[in-house]
């Protein structure tokens, strides 16, 4: 089984990235882009993985939700968060039926 450190060294290498040079660096190219371009990754990314689960291709699936996952860290770390914001999300929605937790959050106007 391949260890959730991944995420960490993945987040350690996204801040690195990010003062990059823009030009030797896909990472840094799209910090500097701004969040217009990492949004458009992420949602083509999302487009990706559901065409791939439709196909019912396994291993495509796999490696468009890795695509997905990895812009959406990038999304994150601009944004000033990271895995670790999203795991404790998580773990608070831990044992929370999901109506509940939906139902408990506060509604938009």
């Amino acid at each position: 089984m391949v260890s959730a450190d991944i995420l960490e060294r993945l987040d350690r290498t996204l801040s690195e990235r990010r003062s990059a040079d823009p030009s030797t660096s896909y990472v840094a190219r799209l910090f500097h882009k701004g969040q217009e371009a990492i949004l458009k990754k992420v949602g083509e990314e999302a487009v990706e993985t559901i065409m791939a689960a439709k196909d019912n291709d396994r291993l495509h699936l796999v490696r468009e939700v890795a695509d997905l996952w990895f812009h959406t860290l990038v999304l994150l770390k601009h944004e000033g968060l990271s895995h670790e914001d999203v795991l404790a999300e998580l773990a608070r929605r831990e044992g929370i039926s999901g109506i509940e937790e939906k139902a408990s959050r506060p509604k938009e106007d």
